[in-house]
């Protein structure tokens, strides 16, 4: 990235300022980054524990399989699923705070007994699911920020920090150089003047 400068000091306080801005945010941009990567591992963590606990639970219904063809699907069903924000580093993720469950009247003597337990089980596997869809919602979320977060970390570390360095110094050597030539240049009127002086003399 080519900073755009002039040689002189308004360019040069400039720099200086948009540096020193640069390297006071560093450090807190590679702790959110360290801090999001933690956040991350733990969500898909968290994802994976619920993805092979509803495994595990259909699989344990499976000795029942044959029973859920006299289930009628539309017995249970999902009314609403709250959700609350939770700010991890900055970034908003989703939790879920709760899920209401809409339940059609059945009779009890008219369909077979373990319908009770039937929609208990259906509720568990429903809550499992939604829950493991949110922690890999925020693990997405999470992930996207880490990664925006890592470009940022690399492009002040990488890019701007040196380039702003390396523009400084040009201005320093440049106005060194610019005050070096003045200092000549008024030896040489100097000199000159002394010697007119002399010849006068």
């Amino acid at each position: 990235m080519a900073i755009k400068f002039h040689y002189n000091k308004t360019s040069l306080q400039h720099l200086n300022k948009q540096l020193k801005i640069r390297i006071n945010a560093l450090p807190t941009l590679k702790n959110k980054e360290a801090a999001l990567r933690i956040e991350v591992k733990k969500a898909k963590d968290e994802a994976a524990r619920l993805d092979a606990l509803l495994d595990e639970k259909i699989t344990a219904s499976d000795n029942t399989l044959r029973l859920w063809n006299e289930f009628k699907p539309d017995l249970v069903s999902i009314k609403d699923v709250r959700l609350s924000v939770k700010k991890i580093a900055g970034v908003k993720t989703p939790i879920l705070e709760g899920i209401e469950f809409e339940i059609k009247d059945f009779s009890l003597f008219k369909n077979p007994t373990w319908y009770p337990e039937g929609i208990s089980v259906i509720r568990e596997l429903a809550h499992i699911a939604l829950e493991r869809d949110v922690f890999e919602r925020k693990t997405e979320l999470l992930d996207f920020a880490r990664k925006k977060t890592t470009q940022k970390v690399n492009l002040y570390e990488k890019v701007q920090i040196p380039g702003y360095e390396e523009a400084i110094l040009k201005i320093k050597r440049f106005m060194e150089d610019e005050e070096n030539l003045s200092k000549s240049a008024q030896k040489i009127v100097k000199s000159r003047m002394e010697q007119k002086e002399s010849e006068a003399a």
